[in-house]
């Protein structure tokens, strides 16, 4: 693969919930068409990271850019997976309708979503393997369907970058084998993606780079070459217990 210039970074980002600081001068940078996986112990800052950089939460110091511009000015080119735990699965909406809601970012207030925008959506229920789940209601869905469901809609928004929050969070085989069958996919056709991932044994098998992160950077880069024993320990030695993921990881 070859990677082009980085199609998001931040630099010197530093976020802290009340008095407890949780990212520390962040520098963080992810190439065009990569897969990136960023791991660390709990409390590492790893989905802060993410909504800090999306403008979800508000950074005490530092700044993000994509591919190059503000955030505001290539909106359109992001896709954003949030975490299962964070949604609200009680709202009474289709799995369709969840999938439209992909579309809104383009048609803008004033216009609906119709037939095309239907359409677009139900492909890609039809590519997570949703598509015979498309009138049931979000709050009847598994955790690995509910999964499946916002995958589909990040998908009909078309992005360019991809940011996931722990996609693989309590989900049953057959969904995750269905999201990375899709990760694939989209790696293959050139799209940038950016995991938050809590599994070490696993983040190579769909990730090409990764970050270690604790608080700050404690190593990023191609996966096989950051990926190792010393580097695993600096990132977890901090909140103890490091050991215990060496085996799982390396």
């Amino acid at each position: 693969m070859t990677l082009g210039p980085f199609a998001c970074q931040s630099r010197n980002l530093s976020v802290a919930y009340r008095e407890d600081p949780v990212l520390q001068h962040v520098d963080f940078r992810v190439p065009v068409g990569s897969v990136m996986g960023i791991v660390g112990p709990n409390g590492a800052g790893k989905s802060t990271l993410i909504k800090a950089m999306l403008g979800l939460v508000t950074p005490l110091a530092g700044t993000s850019e994509f591919f190059g511009k503000s955030l505001d000015a290539v909106r359109h080119r992001e896709g954003y997976m949030p975490q299962s735990a964070s949604v609200d699965w009680d709202f009474p909406t289709t799995v369709l309708d969840l999938a439209v809601m992909g579309t809104y970012g383009a048609l803008g207030w004033l216009r609906r979503p119709g037939k095309p925008e239907r359409a677009r959506a139900l492909a890609a229920l039809e590519q997570t393997g949703m598509a015979d789940l498309a009138h049931r209601q979000i709050g009847e869905l598994s955790g690995g369907q509910r999964q499946r469901a916002f995958l589909a809609r990040a998908l009909v928004q078309a992005p360019d970058l991809y940011f996931m929050d722990e996609p693989f969070q309590g989900i049953d085989a057959k969904s995750q084998q269905a999201m990375i069958e899709v990760l694939k996919d989209l790696s293959g056709a050139g799209k940038t993606i950016v995991i938050v991932h809590h599994h070490l044994g696993s983040v190579l098998d769909f990730c090409d780079h990764v970050t270690l992160l604790n608080k700050s950077i404690v190593a990023m880069g191609p996966g096989q070459e950051i990926f190792t024993k010393d580097n695993i320990r600096a990132a977890y030695d901090a909140s103890g217990g490091a050991e215990a993921f060496l085996a799982d990881a390396v």
